[in-house]
């Protein structure tokens, strides 16, 4: 019996002894009292416990019903959510399907052209070669941006399920590096992975996440290193770690506390135009979170001739996920 009921009961039975004792006042007051005044303290004591007995009971109705039309909304407010991400996620898997299409297609194409230039051994003007480099360095970066969104509209989204499979993390950051790698180099900067041990084996985790955690890593990085960009691959007992390493001038040390804050810069702290959106580091750090692990940093800033930041992610060998749902570089 709950709370409810219990006073509902206390209420009846309050209610039924005012009821029985007016009944049996006047008897009562007749016997043990000469005078008819005698009679009326019964009779208000029972009228009292039957008026009180009374309200408790109503009261006790009421909130009953005030409580099931709160549940009733509550539920039908969580409905409405749930109900509404579906329907966004729906459009946005129709609207990644629909744009990634002519995407592929166009890099492709931009290939194809770079491949008939160099194979017909004439020298590529210069603005067409920064036409198609343009074209194959945005590419990582516009896929990233919709993977983000996707990922934000999941982690908003109620009782999402997630995929915890057998993950093999070195061919993960290998993917990721072959990616970037002609970015990198477009950009005169170098991008280099290892692993130890070298078969690092394999893990059980959410593959997904991985990539995503990993890939806003080393956009970031990409972006910001001076010319070398390193990823390293650990593992002990309990844990495994992809460490992200880059060359550039670092980020100041007011600014860490902050860095894993959704949708804040540097710029948002220097009231200036943002130049990314503050979301890579962000999804980084709650994807780390969500699978009970962590995303931590450390950074030298210039002048400091050692100047470098180091984002490193640690991760369960085998996770299960928290439901827990961070300037930036990214």
């Amino acid at each position: 019996m709950g709370p409810g009921g219990l006073v509902r009961l206390v209420g009846v039975l309050v209610l039924i002894f005012g009821l029985v004792n007016l009944a049996v006042a006047p008897l009562i007051g007749k016997a043990m009292f000469a005078h008819l005044w005698g009679i009326e303290p019964l009779t208000y004591f029972g009228a009292t416990l039957a008026i009180i007995g009374l309200t408790v009971t109503s009261v006790s109705y009421l909130i009953s019903d005030v409580i099931r039309n709160r549940r009733q909304q509550a539920e039908e407010d969580q409905h409405f959510a749930e109900r509404w991400t579906q329907v966004t996620q729906q459009y946005f898997d129709l609207f990644n399907h629909d744009l990634g299409r002519p995407l592929r297609r166009i890099l492709g194409k931009e290939r194809e052209i770079r491949e008939q230039m160099e194979a017909a051994d004439t020298e590529i003007p210069v603005s067409v070669r920064e036409l198609l480099d343009e074209i194959e360095e945005q590419t990582p970066s516009f896929r990233l941006m919709m993977s983000n969104i996707q990922v934000l509209i999941e982690l908003e989204t109620p009782n999402t399920g997630e995929t915890i499979q057998a993950v093999e993390p070195g061919e993960v950051v290998r993917r990721i590096v072959d990616r970037y790698s002609l970015v990198a180099a477009d950009a005169n900067k170098q991008i280099v992975w290892w692993s130890e041990p070298t078969e690092f084996g394999i893990v059980q985790c959410d593959s997904s996440a991985v990539e995503h955690i990993v890939t806003n890593l080393v956009d970031n990085t990409v972006r910001y290193a001076e010319s070398f960009v390193e990823i390293g691959l650990t593992r002990d007992e309990k844990n495994f770690y992809i460490r992200v390493w880059d060359d550039g001038p670092g980020i100041a040390a007011r600014y860490l506390p902050y860095l894993f804050d959704r949708g804040w810069t540097p710029e948002v702290a220097r009231r200036e135009e943002r130049t990314s959106s503050g979301l890579g580091l962000f999804i980084a750090h709650t994807l780390s979170k969500r699978y009970d692990g962590d995303l931590t940093v450390e950074s030298v800033t210039s002048p400091d001739p050692d100047h470098h930041t180091s984002f490193t992610v640690t991760l369960p060998l085998c996770s299960a996920p928290a439901h827990t749902p961070g300037d930036t570089q990214a």
